[in-house]
């Protein structure tokens, strides 16, 4: 049984492993076997070495935001508080659970009429419902500073990793650009590197934007901002498709000719850069908006859809919850609620 079950298995592998859709023409795993100037060659199963290190970078993280990241937070005077409570009610909390979060005007009516509360007030307890499942600020804020550290020690170890052979590197023409795992099968592990330092330039930039706006650094913030947005597009839209781009589709085709996981892996590179040129679009109507009005809204990249619900929040905090006002529900603490946060 064990050895007719090894037969497909065996095929199996062969075909995964496949040296004529990984590998250049007349080169073969074996050719891989040997020293690279003493130091081996990588191998796929090397890859298996990242969930051990996967887990100690989250234990790392555990202890980062609580002795580190917090105590800096609590220090510049975020409160460690979390969400307003909405008021305890079975029938509410029923709905919220078992039908839905966002419930239309139909059923509001029916409700309002079974609770004898008026709409308003039933609204504003959805929404502080819908922000007791959100992190509070003190979390966002942690986290935040420990991408921000993350990303900016890994960005240093890349350029330390490369400065040694980085001229070299482009002179020859001789790599292309891959997915972590696919360049180091493939052993274009300089090329690999080079692309994960270039995408790490910017994220420490966006993180430390986060924590001047969760600290209440307003200028600072919208300063990091568009500092970000500039490297983002420089190294997104320049360096990516212009020195790396050019590269992989043109000068490695010169130099070592297509085949199989080649087609594979340039499509892979494309995509990324028509994503790229979407980011970058986003960004750049954010950080417009912030030289003109002069404050980039609240976690505008990813929070936009938190930021109108603590904004309605504070809405329905200062004012009763049973109040019919017009103001009340057209304008969001001197800002444009309502529609404007559904266009954004």
């Amino acid at each position: 049984m064990a050895t007719a079950a090894q037969g497909p298995l065996s095929l199996l592998w062969g075909w995964l492993w496949s040296e004529r859709f990984w590998l250049p023409e007349n080169v073969s795993w074996a050719d891989l076997e040997g020293p690279a100037d003493g130091y081996g060659y990588p191998h796929g199963r090397h890859i298996l070495s990242v969930f051990p290190l996967a887990a100690g970078i989250f234990f790392v993280r555990l202890l980062f935001e609580r002795f580190i990241a917090k105590p800096c937070a609590l220090h510049i005077g975020i409160e460690d508080s979390g969400p307003y409570q909405a008021q305890p009610n079975a029938i509410l909390e029923k709905v919220f659970i078992s039908i839905t979060k966002y419930p239309e005007k139909k059923r509001l009516e029916g409700l309002s009429k079974q609770l004898d509360w008026n709409v308003r007030k039933i609204q504003c307890w959805f929404r502080h419902r819908r922000n007791q499942d959100k992190p509070p600020t003190l979390t966002k804020f942690c986290e935040s500073m420990w991408r921000f550290t993350f990303y900016l020690c890994i960005f240093c170890y890349g350029i330390r990793f490369l400065w040694s052979d980085f001229l070299i590197m482009f002179v020859h023409h001789l790599v292309t650009i891959g997915l972590i795992s696919f360049s180091y099968i493939n052993n274009m592990v300089r090329v690999g590197t080079l692309i994960m330092c270039l995408h790490d330039v910017s994220d420490f930039l966006l993180e430390a934007a986060k924590l001047a706006n969760y600290a209440k650094y307003q200028r600072l913030c919208d300063t990091l901002f568009v500092i970000f947005s500039a490297v983002f597009m420089v190294t997104r839209l320049g360096i990516y498709p212009f020195w790396i781009l050019n590269t992989t589709l043109f000068e490695s085709w010169e130099i070592i000719g297509p085949y199989a996981s080649w087609w594979l892996l340039n499509g892979l590179l494309l995509t990324l850069q028509v994503l790229h040129v979407i980011w970058s679009y986003l960004i750049a109507r954010i950080a417009l908006k912030a030289l003109i009005r002069g404050k980039v809204s609240k976690d505008d990249r990813s929070d936009v859809e938190s930021s109108s619900e603590e904004e309605d929040v504070t809405t329905c905090t200062k004012s009763p919850c049973d109040s019919s006002s017009s103001n009340g529900a057209n304008r969001v603490n001197g800002h444009m609620g309502g529609s404007y946060w559904a266009e954004e």
